[in-house]
């Protein structure tokens, strides 16, 4: 018997990468994959960019901020990803849960609260990967479609099967 994983051809998709970021193990695990990577000197520098879903990554690792991150220019580089992208998540790269990190996280959380900005922890390139991948094929055509269609079937099963509704159709 085959699997579902084994019967549904695998998302490929082209991604736009900020040539800062050329020389990082997540471009390799993303051709690995099959993904196609086009670099680009003109997108943000650490951004991941996945055109077909409208979403947006933006790299930030703690570690490359100098001790007042807050002169770092951190800040203005999130807000000026914010403006143009309308789907952008925030990769905190922190793979220990440090002072340091843990006050940068809620400095953004702070500043950014009630904007369109996602903040993804991430421990590693590993979840990097997983993390944008998930996303970005969860907002992309047909998936997005397929899982509006999935969602919609759940919610009439659900109705149709409440006893709730059951209760109620009884009562009118």
């Amino acid at each position: 018997m085959a699997t579902y994983r084994e019967t549904t051809p695998q998302w490929k998709t082209t991604v736009i990468v900020s040539t800062s970021l050329e020389n990082h193990e997540t471009n390799r695990m993303l051709s690995a994959r099959q993904h196609r990577i086009r670099y680009s000197d003109s997108v943000e520098s650490g951004a991941f960019i996945f055109p077909l879903s409208g979403t947006a990554f933006l790299l930030v690792d703690p570690q490359d901020l100098s001790e007042r991150y807050e002169e770092s220019g951190l800040i203005e580089r999130i807000k000026t990803f914010v403006q143009v992208h309308r789907n952008s998540f925030l990769l905190l790269h922190a793979p220990f849960n440090g002072k340091k990190e843990l006050e940068i996280l809620s400095v953004i959380q702070r500043r950014f609260f009630g904007s369109n900005l996602r903040i993804l922890p991430v421990r590693n390139n590993a979840e990097i990967v997983k993390g944008m991948l998930t996303i970005a094929k969860a907002t992309s055509k047909p998936h997005v479609d397929s899982i509006r269609d999935r969602m919609s079937l759940a919610r009439a099963h659900i109705v149709e099967s409440s006893p709730v509704w059951e209760m109620l159709r009884d009562i009118l």
